[in-house]
């Protein structure tokens, strides 16, 4: 039986982090359309941040997996091209903010971001990403999630744009700021 047999479930608050959209004016969704996309699917509370596709969303199905094979084949229909979406709970969220592991450069938002990655990376995967790491960047990963430290910031970083093709594990990646911000939203319930 899912939360949504369960007469009255209490709707559990998710953020859905969508990669690939309104990058250099390709793949254009308004923030606006994408809250009526996601009431369309029945979820309540929704609030988006940015551009970049971030939305914070209440909804009585717990199973965040399911979830985001639902929000992607949905959103495939609706505007004709693949997002990978990361949905992810408010208690996710809350550990990624209380792990992070530079507090020192939390000040500096746009030099530290985390990626929401699909899986957590193997020994192997993060040491290959190790060696390709020389640069001023530094970076953990703690589960599904990779800190990285940009001093120059993510724009400058060889090594960022290194981190997909070398890590080979799908993600999306936001700076701290935006990180925080959808804390706030997401713990204010959407």
């Amino acid at each position: 039986m899912s939360s949504n047999d369960l007469p009255n479930a209490p709707a559990k608050v998710f953020i859905a982090l969508f990669s690939g959209i309104n990058v250099g004016g390709n793949r254009i969704v308004k923030m606006a359309e994408l809250r009526s996309f996601f009431e369309q699917l029945g979820f309540s509370d929704i609030a988006t941040y940015v551009q970049s596709g971030n939305a914070v969303f209440r909804s009585p199905d717990c199973d965040a997996a399911m979830l985001t094979r639902r929000l992607e084949a949905e959103f495939e229909k609706k505007w004709g091209f693949h997002s990978r979406i990361m949905v992810r709970d408010l208690g996710w969220l809350e550990r990624l903010a209380v792990d992070n592991p530079y507090p020192e450069v939390a000040g500096e938002p746009t030099k530290l971001h985390a990626y929401a990655l699909e899986r957590q990376p193997t020994a192997e995967e993060v040491a290959r990403l190790a060696e390709k790491c020389t640069g001023p960047e530094r970076f953990e990963v703690k589960g599904d999630v990779l800190y990285l430290h940009a001093p120059d910031g993510l724009g400058k970083s060889v090594f960022a744009n290194l981190i997909p093709r070398v890590l080979k594990v799908p993600g999306t990646a936001r700076n701290w700021r935006t990180v925080l911000m959808l804390l706030e939203m997401a713990k204010a319930g959407g």
